[in-house]
């Protein structure tokens, strides 16, 4: 077992408390949005006792994160493995430099996401099924927007709110003044974003809040965004994303549609399962990673099945205090003690 010490990455959205109060540290009103721990070049964690974890760990083929958003991110999805080769190739052969704000493919690799929550979590997740959608538009009285989706479908409705044949501002105007959460975020958003598509596609999405332990699975083409929380998110350690809007950043509509997964999600929820007591798996098919998440009421032994990366996030399990994060080989073992939630990232193992 080593000891890991993790990167504080402070992007403008994160929180200014969340991250410092859990990892110990002072709050210096800086946002504090994502504490890495994974050997991902862009933020690769060390050893306490010296060196990299790559150095005994190797390249992980995942990341575990530790993230805290007190402002909406963009509204992103991500590439399933073939579209990402496909894409990093076509930019390679074109020359685009691997950190040109315009480039979309950074690696060959997909970046399948789960986030669990933490505190209660408040994101837009997959695309509502279109009765659903429908009756919130015609109660904001959105009615271009719920007239297009009547009569032309999910698909050509996302297209042409992105490609600008469906217009903005009546869909701004309908929710003004409305209370709901859907009408007032797209208002928020329209204020910071003024004539972003994306501010309209957010009524077509699930919004979905996360109570402490549920969780949401991020498969290629999921259009999604995170509003507000905390939460433990692993990843395939991967950098590409593809933006829909709600950022400076560069946004391709093209690539978006390309790749966006554009069927209704009716149940975006991952909700854990209790393998043995205290033992709770995240089932996520088609991954090369597993989430799972350890309630210790008084002891337990792990034995590492895997590449493995151990974080407690509440409580203090002894060999692991709280806001302090662990790896472990593959066939070591360590024994928790103490009330305490500890989560376990571990790359997927064939089994025979």
């Amino acid at each position: 077992m080593r000891a890991v010490r993790g990167v504080v990455q402070h992007y403008a959205w994160g929180d200014t408390a969340y991250l410092p109060h859990l990892l110990g540290a002072p709050a210096d009103g800086r946002p504090w949005a994502e504490w890495w721990l994974g050997t991902h070049p862009a933020g690769p964690a060390r050893l306490v006792d010296g060196g990299s974890l790559a150095q005994v760990a190797g390249h992980l083929p995942y990341l575990l994160k530790v993230l805290a958003a007190a402002e909406p991110l963009s509204l992103q999805t991500h590439p399933d493995g073939a579209t990402a080769a496909f894409g990093f190739e076509r930019e390679e052969r074109a020359g685009v430099p691997i950190d040109a704000p315009h480039r979309i493919y950074r690696d060959p690799y997909a970046k399948p996401e789960v986030i669990c929550a933490l505190t209660r979590f408040d994101a837009l997740c997959g695309f509502r099924p279109v009765d659903d959608a429908l009756r919130l538009l015609d109660w904001l009285g959105a009615e271009e927007v719920a007239h297009f989706l009547r009569h032309h479908g999910l698909r050509a409705t996302v297209e042409a709110l992105y490609r600008g044949h469906v217009p903005l501002a009546p869909v701004v105007a309908a929710c003004a003044g409305h209370t709901t959460a859907e009408a007032e975020l797209a208002t928020t958003l329209a204020h910071r974003y003024p004539a972003d598509p994306s501010v309209a596609v957010t009524l077509l999405l699930n919004r979905v809040v996360l109570e402490p332990g549920e969780a949401l699975f991020l498969g290629p083409g999921n259009l999604h965004a995170y509003v507000h929380g905390a939460g433990v998110e692993l990843m395939g350690a991967s950098d590409n994303v593809v933006r829909g809007g709600l950022t400076p950043k560069h946004v391709d509509v093209e690539e978006l549609l390309r790749v966006l997964h554009i069927a209704p999600l009716h149940d975006p929820v991952v909700r854990p399962l209790e393998v043995e007591p205290g033992r709770w798996h995240y089932p996520i098919a088609g991954v090369p990673f597993e989430l799972w998440r350890l309630d210790v009421a008084d002891e337990m032994v792990h034995e590492a099945t895997g590449r493995e990366l151990l974080v407690c996030t509440a409580g203090d399990a002894d060999t692991i205090a709280h806001g302090h994060a662990v790896y472990l080989a593959p066939g070591e073992r360590i024994r928790m003690e103490g009330e305490s939630t500890v989560f376990r990232a571990t790359e997927r193992v064939a089994t025979a």
